[in-house]
């Protein structure tokens, strides 16, 4: 059983809440910058330079949620690879508190997608910055679509109160602020990596489907095999082997 230290317990986290900024992100990055402890939710209502990953823009008007969590040395660097797991666990517990019974299958698209019907409802950007006392500064963004979406993706994309879901930015933060704390207590700074990877199989979309992922210098095409225990994407490129991928972008033949 994963070591239980409290350290993000819930009476742990603090929460200030913004009414417009370029990015709930960057602000995290810069407070931790000024020399704060982390365990700080950043919110605003309304971003004016929001990104999502690769530098894509992101949506950032009145309505959704836009929030950012930061953790300063949140597990020792040989473990963060499977915090993004993590996150994708709490953030789909926290749609699914939200959505009314019937709706389309709610998923996670490796790593950290979360898929209303295969459609795109919520980013997801991890960021990390050393600081100069030598402290590790790790930023978990989150934007949720409530009411509004991209005009256009390269993938498909929805919003909850399509689903039945039209809730307020801060109705639904109050699940997210609960469901991370669960979460990252349970992931025990990257000990309880085993836990995580078994949730986040029983929510996963796609496997065992043909999938193309985009790499930073290159495509490539196979099934999903699922994950390992490290959080690793399996790949069989059916050449004999399976390939494990570490960071890129997952497309469904089917529906992308």
């Amino acid at each position: 059983m994963a070591r239980r230290t409290g350290r993000f317990s819930l009476d742990a986290f603090r929460h200030e809440a913004l009414s417009e900024v370029g990015s709930t992100n960057s602000e995290c990055l810069a407070r931790a910058r000024a020399g704060d402890s982390g365990l700080l939710w950043i919110t605003a209502r309304r971003q004016t330079a929001g990104r999502g990953r690769r530098g894509r823009a992101w949506t950032s008007e009145p309505g959704n949620l836009y929030a950012s969590l930061l953790l300063i040395d949140p597990a020792p660097p040989e473990r963060l690879a499977s915090l993004p797991l993590a996150v994708a666990v709490a953030v789909h517990a926290t749609v699914k508190a939200v959505l009314p019974p019937g709706s389309e299958a709610l998923e996670v698209k490796w790593p950290n997608d979360i898929l209303i019907g295969r459609r795109k409802t919520c980013g997801i950007l991890l960021e990390g910055e050393s600081l100069p006392d030598g402290r590790r500064a790790v930023v978990i963004g989150i934007g949720i679509n409530i009411r509004h979406m991209p005009d256009s993706a390269p993938y498909g994309v929805t919003r909850l109160v399509d689903h039945g879901a039209g809730i307020s930015p801060e109705e639904i933060f109050a699940h997210l602020y609960r469901e991370m704390a669960s979460i990252l207590e349970a992931w025990d700074e990257g000990g309880g990596i085993t836990i995580i990877c078994e949730r986040w199989r029983q929510i996963a979309c796609g496997i065992g489907e043909k999938i193309t992922v985009n790499l930073s210098d290159r495509s490539l095409v196979g099934t999903f095999a699922g994950i390992d225990d490290k959080g690793f994407l399996m790949l069989d490129t059916g050449a004999g082997g399976v390939l494990p991928i570490a960071a890129g972008d997952v497309f469904f033949e089917r529906t992308e």
